[in-house]
């Protein structure tokens, strides 16, 4: 029995406010860095399907989005990802990395796959993390919104993964190490701790001033301070 696509172009394009698929990337990328608009279109999003074991914008994506000509984009079906991580499984591992990451497919068969080993009452995010790159403009908005709905953590760096040439990593982090919360966006600044975290050789756009997060893990956390530091010296001046 094939499985009804509830969120065909339509559906997605109401959920954003925009009238033409082209406009979507860049609508959704302004909502993602909003948290209080974000989060309202994450409630509208589940008024429409509460069932997140799957990635809602594959079938999405391909038919209005994807790049085959230009970035040969093509997306993998969700019977493969699900056979990938069956055939690969965690090996107990809590960490996942992945190149060419897209929408997030592959990632949510394997976020699914983690968070069913545990009894609801006992899985925390804060068992697993998520290391994720993709170069792809339009993607990133739909990569970053399938982590946050879902409360994972993850960074995202957007970039080539070849070059280390990168625009942003994205800090995705669910503060309240509770499921049933949406994580915050984070954007990581453009220091020398993070190029030698991420292995970044070159940036390809001007450092992001976007804190959300009130904690950050140790290894982050001086950087990301620094940089909350500075912003709140400059609303002080204002």
């Amino acid at each position: 029995m094939t499985k009804k696509i509830v969120f065909t172009a339509d559906v997605v394009h109401k959920l954003l406010g925009v009238r033409e698929a082209q406009q979507a990337p860049a609508a959704l990328m302004k909502i993602i860095m909003d948290q209080q608009k974000r989060n309202e279109l994450f409630k509208e999003f589940l008024d429409v399907s509460t069932d997140v074991s799957h990635d809602w914008f594959s079938e999405y994506f391909m038919s209005v989005q994807a790049d085959r000509k230009d970035k040969k984009q093509d997306f993998t079906p969700e019977s493969i990802s699900k056979l990938v991580n069956m055939l690969i499984g965690s090996n107990d591992s809590s960490e996942y990395y992945e190149v060419a990451a897209g929408t997030g497919s592959m990632m949510i068969q394997r976020w699914q796959q983690d968070r069913l080993k545990h009894k609801p009452w006992d899985y925390r995010p804060s068992m697993y993390f998520y290391h994720l790159e993709e170069l792809g403009d339009s993607t990133l908005p739909f990569l970053i919104f399938n982590c946050a709905i879902r409360g994972m953590n993850a960074t995202i760096v957007h970039g080539d993964s070849l070059k280390r040439a990168a625009r942003q990593v994205y800090f995705i982090q669910n503060d309240e190490d509770d499921y049933l919360h949406f994580s915050t966006v984070n954007v990581m600044p453009h220091s020398k701790d993070v190029e030698q975290e991420f292995d970044i050789r070159q940036w390809l756009e001007p450092e992001q001033n976007h804190i959300e997060s009130t904690e950050i893990p140790a290894r982050y956390n001086e950087a990301i301070q620094k940089l909350a530091a500075g912003k709140e010296d400059k609303l002080e001046e204002k």
